[in-house]
């Protein structure tokens, strides 16, 4: 998942802005606990509110991701 992950944090640079999360750090408990984390990869996207829009578990698709960013993109 890295690959098409950091492709598209290069394609929508300054306009969608990823953040990346280590499960294994206990400082990140709080971000788990907030969003349902159950397993990984799991992905949040939130819009510019920071409210939860979509939520995915496991592989997904860089065209996946393209339509929901279309979603909150201005």
């Amino acid at each position: 998942m890295a690959p098409v992950v950091h492709g598209l944090e290069a394609q929508y640079y300054g306009q969608i802005k990823f953040s990346f999360l280590d499960v294994d750090n206990p400082a990140v408990d709080p971000f788990k606990e907030q969003f349902g984390f159950q397993y990984q990869p799991m992905f949040v996207l939130l819009d510019a509110s920071g409210t939860p829009v979509k939520t995915w578990f496991g592989a997904v698709s860089a065209e996946e991701f393209a339509t929901e960013f279309a979603k909150v993109l201005p």
